[in-house]
């Protein structure tokens, strides 16, 4: 099992990639979500031309906000910092669309964004459309130095529905989602990740697995009501909460909403209902605080059911219990996605008190 961390994309804090290193975490996915952070290529230079051992990725890169060649360009050049420690974590782009009050990239898009970028990866002439007109496009011939193709870069990609999944069979190295200890969508997920991978031919043998979820480790004697462990929990925990909204405000499907979550859901929908804008305005302020922090409004919904349904609860032993299972199951990667606030003394609990125990 290989553990990782999400680490919010402030460039001033490269440096929080490092101290990930240095306590040992295999890798750190730095997100691309640019209404609310710095750019993620700026920020994983820095990181990559100051660690020599973890491996640095995006987590994820959204298709939908460069055009596929620029996507590539820019993965193949952190390469040539840190060649053989690059991935590229890749998806629609649910939360960095929808802050803008977009939707994500269709799915027959991000198809053929995934077949350029693959493609380009590999040295290959390629197929590229825009606008309406397609072209053969091949990488320049400059000199050394400007990207590395050489070594390869994997590319995890971002899903959790069926053709997403496919797609992530057809075209990725591995898949990222939300997995936790959960059998079923494991086995959900992978079944149509098979069915993608199958159709293209391609041997998914050393497929590989992420979670992205938070680590909320108990002390003894705490409970889920207790201040400090809201918290630690309390940002994934609205995330979680958002990211179900999206989707449900724009399906008005009730079955989206997962049981731990009804017993708060209507008391958020009247939330987002009140906020102090104009309905075609809210897009502004569902998603404020991000993986990052909770807005203040939102402390009453990190309730003891969202901590417990969004993430890995309980003591060290406890949850390294749920990891093993999660491996022999076919999870590859926990990827950790703590409060901003908290990163550094959570990452260094996970890694002093748990993975030891993995």
């Amino acid at each position: 099992m290989k553990f990782s961390l999400h680490v919010q994309t402030r460039i001033t804090d490269w440096q929080v990639i490092k101290y990930l290193e240095d306590l040992g975490y295999d890798a750190a996915w730095v997100p691309d979500t640019q209404m609310m952070w710095s750019d993620c290529y700026a920020t994983m230079a820095l990181a990559a031309a100051n660690t020599s051992k973890i491996h640095i990725g995006t987590g994820v890169a959204i298709a939908g906000t460069r055009i596929a060649p620029t996507t590539a360009a820019a993965i193949a050049s952190i390469n040539a910092i840190a060649p053989g420690r690059i991935f590229l974590g890749i998806g629609t782009g649910h939360t960095a669309m929808r802050v803008m009050g977009q939707d994500p990239i269709p799915i027959a898009e991000f198809r053929d964004y995934l077949r350029v970028v693959r493609s380009m990866l590999e040295g290959k002439e390629t197929a590229y459309t825009y606008r309406d007109k397609t072209t053969d496009i091949v990488w320049q011939n400059h000199g050394t130095g400007f990207r590395n193709i050489e070594t390869p870069i994997p590319i995890y990609v971002a899903a959790n529905g069926p053709r997403a999944l496919r797609t992530a069979g057809t075209y990725g190295d591995g898949l990222v989602s939300i997995f936790n200890e959960q059998q079923d969508i494991l086995e959900f997920n992978l079944k149509h990740v098979k069915e993608g991978g199958d159709k293209a031919g391609r041997d998914l043998s050393n497929y590989h697995t992420v979670t992205l979820t938070n680590a909320v480790i108990l002390k003894a004697g705490e409970k889920l009501t207790d201040e400090a462990v809201i918290e630690r929990a309390g940002s994934w925990v609205v995330v979680a909460m958002h990211f179900v909204y999206e989707i449900w405000r724009y399906t008005k499907n009730d079955e989206v909403v997962p049981q731990y979550m009804k017993g708060i859901w209507e008391e958020y929908v009247d939330h987002v209902e009140n906020f102090p804008v104009p309905p075609e305005k809210r897009h502004q302020l569902i998603h404020e605080g991000h993986c990052s922090f909770y807005a203040p409004g939102e402390r009453k919904f990190v309730t003891p059911e969202m901590i417990d349904g969004t993430s890995m609860v309980g003591s060290p032993s406890e949850i390294a219990e749920k990891i093993r299972i999660a491996e022999k199951q076919g999870l590859k990667e926990v990827s950790l996605l703590p409060p901003l606030q908290h990163i550094r003394s959570m990452a260094k609990d996970f890694a002093e008190q748990v993975i030891p125990l993995c």
